[in-house]
């Protein structure tokens, strides 16, 4: 499908507001193939990791916000509306939208932060949930978007089962296969050993999907043996008997938090993504940064 200019835009822009909303947004998302709603749990900014590539500016620090659930409940409501309406197409910043990508994809929980340090996760995914229902949506996804730090939490653990009886799929972040880059990349105290740790007990009680994002560090891509390495955490979660429904290999498509990370060539993508198949007989989808 050839995309006109106007639609690779839509792409290109994802932008967490929308109208007055403080929560939900709209985005046209080139890995849904179609409308994703986001859910926008860290409005403060609040998050455990400072990736070098995050576009998300955290040079003003802002006081810690609770969730109003009620707001983000009506905010929700009257998205999905929109969106399933058709009405949203209406408007100039969707107007340009392909017909076979006119269609509501997913419910996202992610954001401008980590999504499993809300302290709200579970009340904001059972709003969801009963919303799919009250609508009708037996076929919209809920996605939570997230670096898997906190998995081991009770709290989560809760919200993961509501998300698994929902039609739910975990986006789980993995940017590096060994600790020192990992560190580089992420700049998190957090253990690497840890995150693939909850990464493997997720994958064993459902499939998931690994996002990672690769980038040129000051002019350098990610080295074989970085690549390598990476290769094998995704065997380790595996041979552990976790289920990876799909990698997706992403490189920097957005402004980037340093000016020193840049994107990769397609072609680069596309040889990381064949070495993934290759080492791991995993199914890949590949993500350019234009």
């Amino acid at each position: 499908m050839t995309l006109s200019d106007s639609s690779q835009n839509l792409f290109q822009s994802h932008p967490r507001s929308f109208e007055a909303n403080r929560y939900v947004y709209p985005v046209l998302s080139r890995r849904a193939g179609g409308i994703s709603i986001g859910v926008n749990l860290n409005p403060d900014k609040i998050c455990n990791f400072e990736c070098i590539y995050c576009q998300v500016d955290r040079t003003q620090p802002l006081a810690k916000q609770s969730i109003d659930l009620d707001q983000l409940r009506g905010e929700l409501a009257e998205m999905v509306d929109l969106v399933t309406s058709g009405r949203i197409y209406d408007d100039a910043r969707f107007r340009g939208t392909p017909p076979p990508l006119r269609r509501l994809n997913d419910i996202a929980l992610s954001g401008d932060g980590e999504p499993t340090t809300c302290p709200e996760l579970e009340p904001v995914l059972e709003a969801c949930a009963k919303l799919r229902i009250e609508r009708g949506l037996e076929d919209l996804k809920l996605v939570l978007i997230t670096n898997a730090t906190m998995f081991d939490r009770p709290r989560v653990a809760r919200a993961l089962r509501i998300l698994d009886a929902n039609h739910g799929e975990i986006w789980a972040k993995l940017d590096a296969g060994t600790e020192d880059y990992y560190r580089e990349v992420a700049r998190a105290g957090i253990p690497l050993r840890r995150i693939l740790h909850n990464l493997i007990e997720a994958a064993k009680t459902r499939p998931i999907v690994i996002q990672s994002l690769f980038m040129r560090i000051r002019g350098q891509a990610p080295p074989e043996s970085e690549q390598e390495a990476y290769c094998d955490r995704l065997a380790e979660i595996v041979a552990a008997g976790g289920r990876i429904r799909l990698v997706q290999i992403h490189t920097v498509a957005r402004q980037p938090a340093e000016s020193w990370v840049a994107a990769l060539a397609n072609e680069e993508v596309d040889a990381l993504a064949d070495r993934v198949r290759r080492r791991t007989g995993l199914a890949v989808a590949p993500y350019y940064g234009s």
